[in-house]
């Protein structure tokens, strides 16, 4: 089966074509990364604009890439949530146009789904089941995943998610957008142990996460520091310094949570997702830590990590494989529980609860 994929939950635009025999044919990406740079976030209008702009192009590099022609594609998977519903729909719209014009079935493919299935386009492929941590633009979570579409979240941030504590404590530190990648940049000349700064939840049981505290520790180091700086080398130093102990703090926190919940689930294996999974400090740290309880860490290779179409790809393809299908209406979920997602095949796919274009 030869899938076309669709990625527009976001602020990435993006098309893949992945065939069940010959893997992974082509896949294009579109950042918009410069587009809201100015505003120091998305902003979800220039978002949904911007998919229309770029989406059509990009499937039809995509197909060119793949060399494939609209007859040989036997499906189609797109983001049907969750994500912004603007762009959600722009996507949503186009694959249903392409199915319908093509006589194709098509795919919701739920946005977390891809993310935690991105690594079974590696080899070797993660094992299932397996322990997964989720670390992915507003969401940090950790789930079993006890097969495909079968999810127990085990455990799930209480307020910011990793992510959004690399991008504020980012932009408390005057660093540009998008602040994650930067801070950690800026982290590789900082020394340990200059501030203190609090892991979250790490003084009691459990797995879930809270990083809004760390947010305030910075926001008042900052202060304290700006005070004390003495000139332009100082400045520097300094929040170098800061931006070391705050990715320290997070990588902390993440690792630590992520060996509590291999010792739960009794898995070998732990399968990391998601943007900030390209955090180079946490892949090292993480690796190290499982090895020492003889686990096996699984990552998507980088490009895999950020938003995609090849993992909307993989996830689409294992429900059209069993039988899934969708009706003409178009129709995307801003909020999308992980774990109201069934084994491919095992429900016919449910509109309920949806945003929705008339067919």
């Amino acid at each position: 089966m030869r899938v076309l994929a669709i990625e527009t939950s976001c602020d990435e635009t993006a098309a893949a074509v992945l065939d069940s025999e010959r893997g992974l044919l082509a896949h294009e990406l579109w950042s918009q990364v410069e587009l809201h740079r100015p505003f120091g976030g998305v902003v979800p209008e220039l978002a949904s604009r911007d998919h229309l702009r770029r989406l059509l192009p990009l499937v039809r590099e995509s197909l060119a890439k793949a060399g494939t022609q609209a007859a040989q594609i036997d499906g189609i998977a797109y983001t049907s949530g969750p994500g912004l519903v603007g762009a959600l729909l722009t996507g949503a719209a186009l694959a249903r146009a392409l199915a319908y014009a093509w006589q194709r079935p098509a795919v919701g493919v739920h946005h977390l789904e891809g993310h935690l299935l991105a690594p079974m386009l590696e080899e070797p492929a993660p094992p299932i089941p397996h322990t997964a941590l989720l670390v992915s633009g507003g969401h940090t979570m950790l789930v079993e995943v006890r097969g495909i579409g079968q999810y127990h979240v085990l455990g799930e941030t209480r307020d910011d998610a990793a992510g959004e504590a690399f991008d504020k404590s980012a932009k408390l530190l005057g660093l540009p957008y998008p602040g994650g990648p930067q801070l950690a940049a800026l982290a590789s000349r900082g020394r340990p142990g200059i501030f203190p700064l609090p892991r979250p939840m790490l003084d009691r049981p459990g797995l879930e996460f809270s990083f809004s505290g760390l947010k305030t520790a910075v926001s008042l180091a900052v202060s304290q520091a700006q005070s004390s700086a003495m000139g332009a080398a100082e400045d520097a130093q300094w929040r170098a310094d800061l931006a070391f102990a705050v990715q320290d703090a997070i990588v902390a926190t993440l690792c630590a949570k992520a060996m509590r919940a291999l010792e739960a689930t009794g898995h070998a294996a732990l399968v990391v997702a998601g943007g900030v999974g390209a955090n180079r400090a946490l892949r090292e740290r993480l690796t190290r830590h499982a090895a020492r309880t003889g686990a096996r860490v699984y990552f998507p290779r980088l490009e895999f990590c950020t938003d995609n179409a090849a993992m909307i790809a993989v996830a689409g393809l294992y429900r059209l494989q069993a039988g899934e299908r969708e009706g003409l209406e178009v129709a995307v979920r801003a909020r999308w529980p992980l774990e109201s997602l069934a084994a491919p095949g095992a429900v016919p796919s449910s509109i309920e609860g949806t945003d929705k274009l008339p067919a």
